[in-house]
């Protein structure tokens, strides 16, 4: 980074007016074009070693239009731009980072321990869609229980609607949701209110439209390509400038928005053979950018490869947390049945849930059979807290093809034992909008495309979703909602009043935030604590050990199929601590969530476990005399099981 600048390249406001400084190796000339009235002209840079140009304008201010001019050429937007006021294909402006005045200085950040995250897509959270929108439900979330703000991307894109995994301008923040400030005051308020702002950023590729950094240089790679286009040059000729250039996008968000940390979309398509890999890069770019605040770094990686998140000494990329996909797989699985496509190597059974719980992934290195050949790395000396748990995210409800929520597509049983699940497990959890009142209001995938390449939208995701059993049918094109159209996009909005009206989900959730939060059984920790078994087909027990003796131990038994009797129960993880007993602490099926109530579990008899629900039991004191029953009365209630047991064996 040149001295004095907050970025190496862009426009940034200056004492005398404006220095704009542009990376452009393809050009001979460049020169900056303003374009306000009253301001108009051109000025040329002069060019430094390495392909910059470089130069200052006076009279020019914050709030001023301009682009850049390239042999002559059409006038085209800042590659650097911090904001595009009518979109990628238009003028940039030059924005004044320092004017905004921030309330925050005491925020120091947070760390991934303990953190549940909340992922929200900026324009369909509520029915204005704008940061000004989202900020007022922002003590909504904080009262509820969550910790991280997580945003989808919001790098300008073409259109006035999308997910924003198309983005074309990274240090445009989308004018679609209001204006940089706008952004920094939704971060500012939340600080306010405790929660920490991670952005979800795409390092792999670039949108197809409104892309115009390849006409500046050597931006994208000739060596490697992805499912959406060309990568990113990290690794071939002039790679320098495009490596600091994204790290330097990933320090902005930190530095001019006071983020506290980004969420990777798809690592696994950041394709760099250099000796330093660019996210061990972005990783040191941030932290340094945090000026001592803790951050946090989570990224999506299909393959699961503990190696991103190990820190540099240890030959890691210095990353935080992984994204865990075998944690959904094997929810859904659970609630709805199926095991189709890349859910076809989960079973969704008690043995799964038991090692989700202990170990995080589920695959470390075996073979999956979807992709024939081995998933996953060794992720065993991984944190509990590293591996983030959902059971819905944007990707994954819209792949449900018509939208649906996973509690849309199960019983509500089920539901709820999966929702204290996700919310106790020793994971990081993260909810997707609206998952914690149960929101009826779909979530598809929407994309405002021109008219060349609204088809090929469509036409792919048609592609995609063949490739459910349940999704085998002719008349598929017609049978998804037309991503390309507004009305995909405003059925996505949440509406709020539905909070009222699913009360006792909205109770579930926030209960067990609570209870996550406040009882040390359910706290992070560096070592797993944590012991399982299965106790019937779609059954299981987690015994979480907080101390020696026992005393602050819990058990979250957790029944996905029918009601489960236990008249001999030999596993010694339900085994009580000494001169104690179990007792009920909280039941998904409790009378404020809508269930029937809970009997005891453990009862003279045997185990008693409820069907479609789960409970957390912690220790008690017995009483003095307990049990009732004498050694005399359960010899002969033993003598009497093994009368039955005979005479069911002689018929």
């Amino acid at each position: 980074m040149t001295e004095g600048r907050w970025l190496p390249v862009g426009a940034e406001v200056v004492s005398d007016g404006v220095e704009f400084r542009v990376w452009a190796p393809n050009a001979r000339t460049v020169e900056v074009v303003s374009e306000l009235q009253g301001k108009s002209g051109s000025m040329e840079l002069r060019p430094e070693a390495g392909g910059y140009f470089r130069g200052t304008r006076r009279g020019t201010a914050a709030g001023d239009r301009y682009r850049y001019r390239l042999d002559g050429g059409e006038p085209l937007p800042d590659p650097a731009s911090r904001f595009q006021p009518v979109g990628p294909h238009g003028p940039s402006e030059v924005v004044d980072p320092s004017r905004f005045r921030w309330t925050d200085g005491e925020w120091m950040g947070r760390s991934l321990a303990g953190q549940v995250i909340y992922e929200l897509h900026v324009g369909a959270f509520t029915a204005e869609g704008t940061w000004a929108a989202a900020a007022r439900e922002l003590p909504e979330l904080a009262d509820l229980g969550v910790t991280v703000v997580e945003v989808m991307p919001v790098a300008d894109f073409p259109g006035k609607f999308g997910w924003g995994y198309d983005g074309v301008n990274l240090f445009a923040p989308s004018r679609l949701y209001g204006t940089p400030d706008d952004f920094r005051a939704f971060v500012d308020e939340a600080h306010r209110l405790g929660l920490a702002v991670i952005l979800d950023v795409v390092y792999n590729h670039l949108g197809a439209d409104g892309n115009h950094l390849p006409l500046f240089g050597p931006y994208l790679s000739g060596r490697h390509h992805t499912d959406w286009g060309a990568g990113l040059n990290f690794d071939g000729p002039d790679n320098g400038p495009v490596r600091e250039y994204l790290a330097a996008n990933a320090a902005y968000w930190v530095r001019e928005f006071h983020l506290d940390g980004l969420r990777v979309d798809a690592s696994q398509s950041i394709a760099d053979d250099s000796p330093r890999h660019i996210l061990a890069d972005l990783a040191a770019a941030v932290r340094e950018a945090a000026g001592g605040r803790a951050t946090i770094l989570v990224n999506e990686n299909e393959p699961q490869d503990a190696k991103l998140v190990r820190p540099a000494a240890e030959g890691g990329y210095g990353l935080d947390g992984l994204w865990n996909e075998d944690f959904h797989h094997t929810a859904m699985v659970a609630l709805t049945g199926r095991n189709e496509a890349y859910y076809s190597d989960h079973e969704g059974g008690p043995q799964e849930w038991v090692s989700a719980a202990k170990y995080g992934f589920l695959f470390q290195g075996q073979r999956y059979s979807w992709q024939e050949h081995r998933r996953g790395t060794p992720a065993f000396d991984l944190p509990p807290w590293a591996f983030v748990n959902y059971a819905q995210n944007h990707d994954q409800v819209a792949n449900s093809g018509k939208g649906l929520r996973c509690h849309q597509q199960t019983s509500p049983g089920r539901f709820k034992a999966a929702t204290a699940c996700l919310l106790l497990f020793p994971g990081t959890p993260m909810l997707f909008m609206g998952q914690e009142f149960a929101a009826s209001t779909p979530f598809f995938y929407f994309a405002d495309a021109n008219p060349e390449l609204a088809p090929k939208i469509a036409d792919g995701r048609v592609e995609f979703m063949s490739q459910f059993r349940t999704m085998d049918r002719p008349d598929l094109a017609a049978w998804l909602p037309d991503p390309c159209v507004a009305s995909t996009f405003e059925r996505c909005r949440l509406d709020f009043a539905e909070r009222a009206k699913n009360a006792h989900l909205y109770r579930l959730h926030k209960d067990l935030l609570r209870l996550r939060r406040d009882d040390p059984a359910f706290g992070p920790r560096e070592a797993r604590w944590v012991d399982g078994a299965v106790l019937g087909p779609r059954a299981f027990v987690l015994r979480y050990f907080v101390d020696r003796a026992g005393t602050a131990d819990r058990l979250l038994l957790v029944n996905f199929g029918g009601d489960l009797y236990l008249d001999q129960a030999p596993e010694p993880l339900l085994a009580p601590p000494a001169g104690r007993g179990w007792g009920l602490l909280w039941s998904s099926e409790d009378r404020a969530y809508g269930g029937n109530g809970t009997p005891p579990p453990e009862a003279r008899d045997g185990w008693r476990i409820m069907g479609e629900a789960a409970v957390v039991m912690a220790p008690e004191k017995l009483p003095p005399h307990h049990p009732a029953e004498t050694r005399k009365a359960a010899e002969a209630r033993a003598k009497d099981r093994r009368r039955r047991e005979r005479a069911r064996l002689m018929e």
